[in-house]
């Protein structure tokens, strides 16, 4: 099917940040779009007040006979309501990425891929081509502070997308140019070991055309491998480091993701003080490292801070933020096999924080087969010395902190799943 072809489409589990911004992009490209989700929330008012109609009730009904394409997630059950309706129809259902690739690959596509900041340098990349009048079109997966929005409509042959590599569903784009923040062994659930992880995104490197460009740190023992025999050219953006200036985003991780966003935008021939200006004026994106507010004089932020590398650089930069603040760090662990494959990792990033409150897992998609807990870290941080404490909800771990905190203090909310909600308990 032809995307000319595909005049309704319905995105079960709209909400979702990243079904969100597609939804948003086949509204741009002139599809009628509808969508159901469990729940109502800012993100699904703002779709609804763009046009698109949004059920929140997941039932059989809101397949009608006139949809196209039904696009899903790979978290959700394969016996969803609507899923199963549309095949008993014959409509054609595809994953996310399936469905982003049969527009982005149209465009002159610039991918962000890696482990880690591939949200931050997208939106410091589409800043950039803001600022040099590329005018864009762009799917982010976060909140731009600047915008209020994961979604730029633009107008030119350009497309700016972050490509995630779980399931390795990454490889139905076709890019342009792909940057690789970094590599990491992630995605414990389906990837096996960093030689797998590897393998995918060289997989994903050979996909760019020989004029395209690979952007990574070319030396990292990670990323060699990923690089061996690629036919387009390989920039290394770590070169960069030093001339990427941030004013608004602290932290080592923040300046290594503007490198990158710096040196994909100079082989695109950008001035390097259209660059500048646009890094040094780029204001962030939902929780990553958010400032939300203060709670007893003290300092609160949320951040999205998932895996063991991501605290440590959230960790630092708090450091770098409150210098001799006492540091709290409420943090959420997401999923049971990252947190038990991952555990000893974890209890080394979340030490270097003063004091530690965590809460029950984020299951996500899992079961507790590893029998892993939030009470295992809290007692692996105690055995260290860390003031550790497992507090068994959110409102428990906001009102331990309303309790507790002051000038002295800084407040970091860390983690992937509903651990947000802190933040907003704590600064509402």
């Amino acid at each position: 099917m032809k995307r000319s072809d595909i005049q309704k489409i319905h995105f079960i589990g709209i909400g979702g940040i990243g079904m969100s911004g597609l939804a948003r992009l086949y509204l741009h490209e002139g599809a009628t779009v509808t969508g159901s989700d469990a729940h109502e929330s800012a993100l699904t008012s703002k779709l609804e007040a763009e046009g698109i109609a949004v059920s929140y009730s997941q039932v059989p009904k809101n397949i009608t006979d006139d949809i196209d394409l039904v696009v899903f997630t790979e978290a959700m059950s394969k016996d969803h309501p609507e899923l199963v309706t549309a095949r008993e129809k014959s409509i054609r259902t595809i994953n996310y990425f399936e469905a982003l690739s049969e527009v982005a690959n149209e465009y002159y596509l610039i991918a962000v891929s890696g482990t880690h900041g591939k949200s931050t340098t997208t939106a410091m990349l589409i800043d950039i081509l803001e600022e040099a009048s590329f005018d864009p079109s762009a799917i982010v997966g976060s909140i731009r502070s600047k915008t209020g929005s994961n979604f730029r409509a633009g107008k030119s042959k350009y497309m700016v997308v972050e490509a995630c590599e779980y399931k390795r569903d990454f490889l139905y784009l076709n890019p342009d140019i792909l940057v690789i923040t970094n590599i990491e062994h992630e995605h414990v659930d389906y990837y096996k070991d960093l030689e797998d992880v590897q393998n995918a995104f060289h997989e994903l490197a050979e996909k760019v055309p020989k004029e395209g460009a690979v952007i990574v740190a070319s030396a990292s023992p990670s990323i060699v491998p990923v690089v061996k025999g690629i036919t387009a050219r390989i920039i290394d953006y770590r070169i960069e480091v030093p001339k990427a200036r941030l004013l608004h985003q602290p932290g080592l991780h923040n300046r290594m993701n503007a490198a990158a966003a710096r040196a994909t935008a100079l082989f695109l021939g950008i001035d390097a003080e259209i660059i500048t200006v646009a890094l040094e004026n780029f204001s962030g994106i939902a929780r990553r490292f958010e400032y939300k507010g203060d709670v007893n004089g003290a300092k609160v932020y949320d951040d999205y801070a998932h895996h063991p590398t991501e605290i440590a650089a959230s960790i630092a930069a708090a450091r770098e933020v409150g210098q001799d603040k006492k540091l709290t760090v409420i943090f959420q662990p997401h999923t049971y096999t990252r947190t038990s494959e991952l555990f000893d990792d974890f209890v080394h990033a979340l030490r270097k924080a003063d004091r530690v409150l965590v809460v029950p897992i984020y299951a996500a998609r899992e079961d507790n087969i590893a029998g892993v807990s939030s009470e295992k870290i809290v007692s692996s941080l105690q055995a260290l010395g860390v003031a550790a404490e497992h507090l068994h909800t959110l409102d428990a771990a906001a009102l331990s902190i309303k309790e507790s905190v002051d000038l002295d203090d800084l407040v970091v909310v860390m983690g992937a799943g509903d651990v947000t909600k802190v933040a907003s308990i704590l600064t509402d």
